[in-house]
């Protein structure tokens, strides 16, 4: 399954709840811009790049004539350069975006690309038995409680508290 990541934050994310190396345990294969992966600190760099050797993980830079489609082709205000950087990506190679960010999730629904975000990865997570039930539950209330993104929004703190009560019984 091909994934491209359009933020840093679904990056970021998986590093503190320490879910980096069980997302790539995945059948998975991500993609991503150099541009996002310049927004990681050192450490985040360092990690990810143990998964470039092993074919997991795609890093583009993106050429002239990338830039120029991008440049001519109709993105949301909302979106940043990176953001759209990723969201060409996925189009090249037919990929699953996968982005926290709702400007970016709004344009990959309006352009019949498929996205999902953290909520996702748990399910897939969980379901595969790559984490525990019961570790899932603890690294979602930890992400709960530590980002504030889901603190203040209602939808993903009821489908986060779904989740709990289901991987409970």
């Amino acid at each position: 399954m091909k994934l491209a990541i359009t933020d840093a934050c679904i990056f970021i994310e998986l590093h503190n709840l320490r879910l980096t190396s069980d997302f790539f345990k995945l059948d998975i294969e991500v993609h991503t811009s150099i541009d996002v992966f310049n927004e990681l600190y050192d450490e985040q760099q360092d990690l990810l790049r143990a998964y470039q050797g092993t074919g997991k993980l795609i890093m583009h830079t993106l050429t002239e004539t990338d830039r120029n489609i991008i440049l001519n082709s109709k993105y949301a205000a909302g979106l940043s350069e990176n953001d759209k950087t990723v969201l060409h990506i996925a189009i090249q190679n037919q990929a699953i975006v996968l982005s926290s960010d709702k400007a970016v999730r709004k344009h990959a629904k309006k352009s019949s690309i498929e996205y999902h975000g953290m909520l996702w990865i748990f399910d897939r997570l969980v379901l595969l038995n790559v984490i525990t039930k019961s570790d899932a539950i603890i690294k979602i209330t930890q992400m709960m409680k530590s980002n504030i993104i889901y603190q203040n929004n209602m939808e993903l703190l009821k489908e986060m508290a779904l989740r709990v009560k289901k991987w409970s019984l």
